[in-house]
């Protein structure tokens, strides 16, 4: 396992994390999510990501459950907070009352003193910015969380975080975990610029495309009927992706992946760890076997010719 700094910051995490978004607490049983947390730690994974509004809390249990054999020191340990866990007024966003809230209750979840990384899930446009910032730098000095980041902010949204962190005196945000991967560049117009010029490290979610880039789907219209994309509870965000012209890309990105003989969802996770804004990519697992296979996408950097051939792959 190779490990970056977490942007401009002291902080370092394994390049490849494992988050539990749709997973743990959720369509994986508890043990199996145990047995896949074990296993990504024995392989050197330091990085664990999940967030309070997984399966409302039963995400944040099921990792706090399966880490806490382990030395606390020896983890980055990440949640976030924005999106309703009720459905009173108070119940969502980045307002003081709300954040130190659900930060306690998260900490409770995972049966931990302090995270490492507190996210604030999306930004919040009734919440003042000086307020989110303010009880941020509060809980940081409070000890509850050593940094705070960002998720899916635009460009605009975090130069201004930063602006006003560093006017203030108050620590800025260190992080950003927006979406990326092959089938999904967003970022890198003017996001990804943006984190490189303020020094936030980016740790990416669906680095493969909510599992199209993991070679599994042929055609929108013949899904394996064991897979995600076959069962309408678990498939919900992955409809847009699992088009006919992007299976077209796939295809193209498995022979370039077969000549190095990789399998496609190293050669994905590979692609976007080229970056060095790139701090982890975070990755899911349903069985132990895919946390075997993800970490590997670190062994090998991407060569030039290689990031060539899958440009022009995407570009047609």
């Amino acid at each position: 396992m190779r490990y970056r700094n977490l942007g401009k910051w002291g902080l370092r995490v394994s390049d490849v994390g494992l988050g539990s978004w749709l997973t743990f607490g959720g369509s994986v049983d508890e043990e199996t999510s145990a047995v896949c947390i074990h296993r990504a730690y024995e392989l050197g994974v330091n990085f664990f990501d999940t967030a309070n509004v997984y399966h409302r809390g039963a995400a944040e249990v099921v990792v706090g459950k399966a880490l806490e054999g382990y030395p606390r020191d020896s983890y980055v340990l990440a949640t976030k907070v924005f999106f309703p866990m009720g459905a009173r007024p108070n119940d969502w966003g980045l307002s003081r009352k709300h954040v130190t809230e659900q930060c306690n209750q998260s900490l409770a979840r995972l049966g931990v003193d302090y995270v490492d990384l507190y996210q604030c899930h999306r930004y919040d446009q009734q919440t003042p910015l000086e307020e989110t910032c303010r009880v941020m730098e509060d809980l940081i000095v409070a000890g509850k969380i050593l940094y705070w980041g960002v998720s899916e902010w635009t460009a605009a949204q975090i130069q201004e975080a930063v602006a006003l962190c560093l006017r203030e005196g108050w620590h800025p945000p260190v992080s950003n975990q927006p979406q990326y991967s092959m089938l999904h560049r967003d970022i890198e117009k003017e996001v990804l610029p943006t984190c490189r010029e303020k020094g936030l490290g980016l740790v990416v979610f669906s680095p493969l495309a909510q599992g199209v880039l993991s070679g599994k789907y042929r055609s929108p219209d013949d899904l394996p009927p064991d897979s995600r994309a076959a069962r309408e509870r678990d498939n919900m965000f992955m409809g847009p992706l699992l088009t006919a012209e992007n299976l077209a890309r796939v295809e193209k990105l498995r022979r370039i992946a077969d000549g190095l003989g990789w399998p496609l969802a190293r050669l994905a996770l590979a692609w976007c760890l080229r970056n060095e804004e790139v701090s982890s990519v975070i990755v899911g697992a349903t069985r132990v076997e895919q946390v075997d296979q993800n970490v590997d996408a670190t062994e090998t950097p991407l060569d030039a010719g290689t990031v060539e051939a899958v440009d022009q792959a995407l570009a047609d």
